[in-house]
């Protein structure tokens, strides 16, 4: 199977940076600080413009838990028909039940909006009750890949969780365990040498760019007290290039 590179962007600018550095496949997404959320359908359609890379769009349209009023989740479905049409390979959804559960009733029409394309469960394993028996859930909805850290805070603590979804991906044929969450070079030769199974990463590689603004009125925030506002998160493609070269070693 292939081995598989890819890395979460929330610009042109960054999917420039991780298509040259050789990412196989971008997750667009917005607002990274909060963990990303819903993609402008007009930043997919710049991309598109420029490149052919397969493109999975995050489909989160707050920040905070998965529990996902009836209102919230209709949002979504149409959100995911829009980007189908402007160009997206795939999606990267999940809801969850107020006891923790993958609730399967609600994923069921956004699994029917995305129709043909690929369809990625997100983190949301991660703050499931049991991220193994979530994991096989989603193989029985018919999702091909599962992106988590092992319900750990990082891939690295998750390692023995990651390590049972491997097995059951080769035994019952299950969605690929796309590995994230403190994902680079050196994290990637660990697991290829303790999982050798391991094959897909996704990885944010980024790094802070100084603002260009040389007048700055401090003590104004435009969002959360205290977050800077005068760096600028951009991917850093010698990152994806070691990644690259990690996976493929």
């Amino acid at each position: 199977m292939k081995k598989i590179l890819e890395v979460c962007v929330d610009s042109l600018a960054s999917a420039r940076q991780a298509i040259a550095a050789g990412a196989d496949r971008l997750e667009l997404c917005s607002a990274l600080a909060v963990g990303g959320l819903t993609p402008y359908e007009a930043l997919l359609r710049q991309i598109r413009q420029e490149s052919d890379i397969a493109i999975r769009c995050l489909m989160r349209h707050r920040a905070g838990d998965f529990l996902y009023t009836p209102e919230e989740r209709e949002m979504l479905r149409i959100q995911i028909l829009s980007l189908k049409e402007a160009g997206a390979d795939g999606f990267v959804i999940g809801c969850l039940t107020p006891e923790g559960e993958l609730d399967q009733e609600a994923m069921k029409p956004l699994i029917e909006a995305c129709g043909d394309k690929g369809i990625t469960l997100h983190r949301c394993i991660d703050v499931s009750r049991d991220p193994v028996k979530t994991y096989m859930d989603a193989g029985k909805l018919g999702i091909d890949t599962v992106l988590t850290s092992g319900g750990a805070s990082c891939c690295r603590c998750g390692q023995e969780a990651i390590s049972g979804m491997l097995g059951l991906r080769d035994l019952e044929n299950g969605p690929e365990v796309l590995i994230g969450a403190g994902v680079n070079a050196k994290v990637i030769e660990e697991f290829r040498q303790k999982l050798p199974a391991a094959r897909a990463f996704h990885m944010s590689g980024k790094t802070e760019l100084e603002s260009g603004m040389q007048f700055r009125r401090h003590g104004v925030p435009m969002g959360i007290p205290g977050l800077d506002e005068w760096h600028i998160q951009q991917t850093d493609p010698e990152a994806v290039r070691a990644a690259r070269m990690a996976l493929d070693a």
